[in-house]
């Protein structure tokens, strides 16, 4: 064996014993994955990745994610051994964090996330995910480079690599992804898929048999197939075919043992998501040819070997693509000041002037016609700001006219068209985001069903994604029950650091824009209409300014009011025509537009107390949703006029009288408040 080939064994066994030994420790974890797949991940990072370790968030530097996030050892001792560094120059993840695996504020948590270490792209653990977001990574590098690489100048010409196992391939967020990332022939995007053949209640066979390298195949990818991980010249081989083929993703299939080395589990569940044992440890140990009493042990080659291998790789290519970002912030000055943009997370100066301001009409506009608009003149103003739909650009109005599509033909077009695939899109969106691209996607809001899981994740890892919801409630009308969202507001709200905005007229949906684009640090579910509402006269009620403020007092009595009406969205009107029949009965009323409960709750007391004052008990909400989550501002005695329960199919008008949202029912309810209850 040559003195290579032997520091590469070195290397390999040394992963799969800090995994065994960290997951031995911590009593809890998954250490079969990380010892069956070490070869796998060594190979890459040590022969292919472009990756600096001390520069880890280098922007032209390659991706890797790992989808199969209970594997996260795999992860933590690549990034460890590799010598992934911090801005501070300070180890990434140091032995001491490895002993301290799946133990409070370690940076080794049972899955990696996103930010609690340099060297984890994104946060992993729900199966499928992973490979998601590793498409809009992909999507994120061909769109960026098609408007913005000139000649050799390329600065976003990276490679995107996932490593997979069963779980997300039979997830269906990882069929939706595989299938978008064949048909936009992604060439940069690598899956590697561990088949072996285990899952946590025995053989894959229990419940799964498809014949996965066809599978792929008919959905445009170029197949490899690697049939034993230990198999390093043969992973090389593979891993050199996908850079080679450039008209389609790749898969590569890795037939792997799970617990390889491990004489009594491998092969076994009994591998997959549980120590291994004191004993067992020592015969794998054994097997390697590793002391068998050694525990966390880092043999003194291993780093200076990662070094030598990805480290110069790595400091080599970023060096070269740094010498071309000085001379193209020469050449291409404002192209560079778009991409300084995208690349530091700000947005351009003056981005906001051109928002659109409405002017007052009774018959008004479906909020998500007026987010349509307002959707036009950000895509103009910040260049970065690009989405799309799913299957529902016509309804969801997130067509950016003129803009062309993003197609394999035409990757510089601003409009993603990712099919009537919402799980998928949700989560290649935050895959976007994590490229620097402030995305977004429309479909229909009953539909968040579909996307929770990505709408959740987007929140752990804090990324702006904004999510178009149009069809916001009973009043998209003929459609019936199963499209009508009657729920969806209370579960978008209780997703924490979601912030869920329903704007109640055109300068509402204008400002709501403004307050999800100043959050750079959360997710937005922007709620939008498909019925007509009526556009505010501002020189009559408050600016729709307060909206940014999350709540704000819209009109208003003399003195102390007598109740408290709040709305938000298509109900806003209801509470404006409660309050005039009030006031004409010579009751004192403060009507309150409470578009997001998020943002009113980040304001100081003294601002809340303002809007919402503790001595005014008698309060009313209006909203075409369940009462869950009001209580916190009705009080003990509130009153609630929404819905109680599904639906039905029938014209809006007919659906609001059959469900009792009027103003008419705002107006009993006000009285039975101010009567004491």
């Amino acid at each position: 064996m040559s003195s290579s080939s032997s520091l590469d064994q070195l290397a390999i066994n040394t992963i799969r014993t800090l995994s065994m030994d960290a997951v031995q420790k911590a009593n809890s974890g998954h250490p079969g994955t990380p010892m069956a797949l070490a070869p796998v991940a060594f190979t890459l990072y040590s022969r292919f990745l472009n990756y600096d370790p001390a520069d880890p968030n280098w922007p032209g530097r390659d991706r890797f994610v790992l989808s199969c996030g209970h594997a996260s050892m795999l992860l933590y001792s690549l990034i460890h051994l590799s010598g992934v560094r911090k801005a501070n120059g300070q180890p990434s993840v140091t032995l001491e964090d490895i002993r301290n695996f799946r133990q409070l504020h370690s940076p080794c948590a049972g899955h990696p996330e996103y930010g609690y270490a340099e060297g984890i792209e994104t946060t992993t653990g729900p199966l499928g995910q992973g490979i998601a977001n590793s498409v809009g990574m992909a999507i994120a590098a061909r769109h960026l480079g098609a408007r913005y690489d000139r000649g050799d100048m390329k600065l976003f010409d990276y490679n995107v690599y996932a490593l997979c196992g069963d779980g997300c391939l039979m997830e269906g967020v990882g069929c939706e992804a595989a299938s978008l990332a064949g048909h936009q022939k992604l060439s940069n995007l690598c899956w590697i898929y561990d088949d072996n053949k285990i899952t946590i209640e025995g053989h894959t066979d229990l419940a799964y048999s498809e014949d996965v390298p066809a599978k792929f195949r008919a959905c445009g990818w170029h197949v490899q197939i690697v049939e034993d991980a230990n198999d390093v010249a043969a992973l090389d081989a593979a891993f050199t075919a996908f850079e080679k083929c450039t008209d389609r993703p790749t898969l590569i299939i890795v037939r792997s043992i799970i617990g390889y080395g491990a004489p009594n589990k491998q092969n076994s569940h009994d591998a997959h998501g549980a120590p291994l044992g004191e004993e067992e440890i020592k015969l794998a140990k054994a097997f390697y040819g590793w002391p068998t009493d050694a525990k966390f042990l880092v043999p003194s080659e291993v780093p200076p070997h990662f070094q030598a291998t990805l480290g110069v790789r790595g400091a080599n290519a970023r060096a070269r693509w740094s010498a071309t970002w000085d001379k193209y912030q020469q050449q291409y000055p404002t192209e560079a000041a778009q991409v300084n943009c995208l690349l530091t997370g700000k947005l351009p100066a003056s981005w906001d002037e051109k928002l659109p301001k409405f002017e007052a009409s009774p018959k008004g506009d479906a909020t998500r016609n007026s987010s349509g608009k307002v959707i036009q003149a950000l895509s103009a103003a910040i260049p970065h700001f690009i989405g799309g739909s799913a299957d529902l650009a016509g309804s969801n109005k997130t067509d950016i006219k003129g803009a062309g599509s993003f197609l394999p033909p035409s990757p510089a077009g601003k409009n993603f068209h990712f099919g009537v695939r919402e799980h998928a899109m949700a989560a290649i969106l935050n895959g976007m985001a994590l490229s620097g691209i402030r995305s977004y996607g429309g479909t229909f809001f009953a539909f968040t069903d579909y996307m929770r899981g990505a709408m959740r994740l987007s929140s752990l890892m804090h990324l702006p994604v904004i999510y178009v919801l149009t069809h916001d409630s009973i009043g998209l009308g003929e459609d019936g029950p199963t499209h009508q969202p009657v729920e969806h507001l209370a579960a978008c709200r209780a997703i924490p650091g979601m912030i869920v905005l329903r704007p109640g007229d055109a300068n509402e949906v204008a400002a709501a824009y403004k307050a999800a684009l100043l959050n750079p640090r959360h997710p937005v579910a922007m709620v939008l209409s498909r019925q007509n509402v009526p556009t505010i006269d501002r020189t009559k009620y408050a600016s729709a300014e307060g909206t940014l403020r999350g709540a704000y007092v819209l009109s208003d009595s003399q003195g102390t009011p007598d109740v408290i009406l709040i709305g938000t969205g298509t109900e806003l009107p209801i509470c404006v025509s409660a309050a005039e029949t009030l006031a004409t009965q010579g009751v004192k009323v403060r009507v309150v537009s409470m578009p997001s409960w998020e943002l009113f709750e980040q304001q100081d007391d003294a601002y809340r107390a303002s809007v919402l004052p503790e001595t005014v008990s008698a309060r009313v909400a209006c909203e075409a949703g369940i009462r869950q989550g009001w209580d916190r501002y009705l009080g003990a005695r509130g009153a609630f006029v929404g819905m109680k329960s599904f639906g039905a199919s029938a014209p809006f008008e007919q659906l609001y009288e059959h469900f009792g949202i009027t103003p008419a029912a705002v107006v009993a309810a006000a009285k039975t408040q101010i009567a004491g209850g």
